[in-house]
């Protein structure tokens, strides 16, 4: 019991013995009383309600000033499931001034699972509120397979709505899929794993078979910011990224994940009689992502000490002039996505043994906030390598032991080498022949060379698919 109802002037005794005496005894104790605290205590106390209970002294209440009492009186109106009620439940939807007093309304109506609300709900399809729509949704739904409920329902896949849409999507016209052919979901293709692959990722795209990668995670080369990473215009950069992150799609599991970590970057002003420009790669990207079906899901920030990254509010701490204020960037974004699918997470969870999910369960001491503070890694040869605890932690929240983790942009190998760690498989592209070497040097020193791993040409890849 919350603190402020110990100053009440009616105790859980009081409302119980009222009970007792029916809806005279309760409508007693309701006037007695001279505050909407008071009346809260004594609705919410309540309980199971038996189907004769009376209605009348919970109707008085739907006009009170409070919500909070209005949100109470229809709580126990929907306790006695009464079709009787239909007529108040309906001018409070059409009335009251508080969301979620209507959408109890709403559920009240729902919970009766009688067809005699079927015409109710279905003209609250009508509502202006989605969230109400969707309640109305809810209590149709328990009689799919009626015609006219389907037939209602089924033309909201064109409403204005994403949520109205995305249920009925599922509802009525989720995609099944029938091919017994395909892997089961743990498992992948033998060719991709503990694979890296010097091409341009798109090209290699082309010999990966759909839905073969469990998660991938990666950090694109950043616009015009490194020599590795020069484009035409930034029109084309996206364009790149769009085409890169599209094949991806096509080859992830249904319903797995996407971490993309990026952030806006800076492009150096030709001479002081020009500005520096600074592009929003995340933002930019991201419209294209929702656009080809990936669902966003979370976005985590990286934020890195001070010390590590380049000075730009120097030339500020001098003048303190306005409009030139530049703060330091200290943070990068990673972008988690989901691919489209009607199912649940817990569809994806199930698809693994109990064994499998025990292992791979997230070790005490994760991180509980969106705010990774992670120190950046520096390397004499890659100039913007992963650290090895942002690989793990994404690897460790995002996939299962035994999956397939891709690396588009695989630079120094760091996604591979921690995925092997982790009791993951590894699947990577590196167009730059420098890196790639770079990645194989790692196979005399460390995990590489404990667990076999194959570094392919473009061409030997495509033989190995064959």
């Amino acid at each position: 019991m919350t603190e402020k109802f110990r100053e009440l002037s009616v105790s859980r005794e009081d409302v119980l013995a009222a009970k007792e005496k029916g809806q005279d005894g309760l409508s007693q104790l309701i006037h007695s009383v001279h505050s909407s605290g008071d009346l809260v205590f004594i609705l919410e106390t309540l309980g199971s309600l038996p189907a004769t209970f009376g209605s009348e002294c919970f109707i008085d209440l739907l006009q009170h000033e409070n919500k909070d009492v209005r949100l109470w009186a229809v709580k126990n109106l929907g306790k006695l499931k009464s079709v009787e009620l239909l007529p108040f439940y309906k001018d409070v939807i059409e009335s009251d001034t508080n969301t979620t007093v209507k959408r109890e309304a709403v559920s009240s109506i729902g919970r009766m699972r009688k067809e005699a609300t079927i015409p109710t709900l279905i003209s609250i399809l009508k509502n202006p509120d989605p969230k109400i729509v969707c309640q109305a949704i809810r209590g149709l739904l328990v009689f799919k397979g009626n015609i006219e409920v389907d037939t209602q329902l089924k033309q909201l896949i064109n409403h204005e709505n994403e949520m109205v849409v995305s249920v009925i999507k599922k509802e009525y016209f989720a995609d099944v899929k029938m091919d017994k052919k395909s892997l089961p979901h743990p498992e992948t293709y033998p060719f991709l794993v503990n694979v890296a692959v010097n091409g341009d990722v798109r090209d290699v795209l082309k010999y990966v078979p759909d839905e073969s990668v469990h998660l991938t995670f990666t950090s694109p080369p950043y616009y015009n910011a490194r020599d590795y990473s020069i484009y035409p215009s930034y029109d084309a950069y996206l364009f790149f990224l769009k085409e890169v992150f599209q094949e991806t799609y096509r080859i992830t599991k249904e319903g797995r994940f996407l971490v993309v970590n990026t952030s806006p970057v800076i492009v150096p002003r030709i001479s002081r009689a020009h500005s520096s420009k600074r592009y929003p790669i995340p933002f930019d990207i991201h419209y294209d992502l929702i656009k080809m079906g990936w669902e966003f899901i979370d976005d985590i920030v990286w934020m890195k000490p001070e010390y590590s990254v380049k000075n730009r509010i120097g030339g500020f701490q001098q003048h303190r002039k306005p409009l030139a204020y530049k703060p330091n960037s200290v943070t990068e974004y990673l972008m988690v996505y989901r691919k489209q699918t009607s199912r649940l997470i817990d569809w994806n969870i199930h698809q693994y043994s109990n064994e499998i999910v025990e292992k791979s369960k997230v070790k005490d001491g994760f991180e509980t906030t969106n705010v990774w503070q992670i120190c950046p890694k520096s390397d004499k040869v890659h100039s913007a390598i992963f650290p090895y605890d942002l690989c793990k932690r994404v690897i460790e929240y995002y996939s299962f032991v035994g999956d397939l983790i891709f690396d588009p942009f695989g630079g120094s190998g760091t996604v591979g080498r921690t995925a092997i760690s982790m009791d993951r498989k590894f699947f990577m592209t590196e167009k730059d022949p420098q890196y790639f070497e770079y990645m194989k040097s790692f196979r005399k020193e460390d995990i590489f060379d404990e667990t076999p791993a194959k570094f392919l040409t473009l061409e030997q890849f495509k033989n190995n698919t064959l």
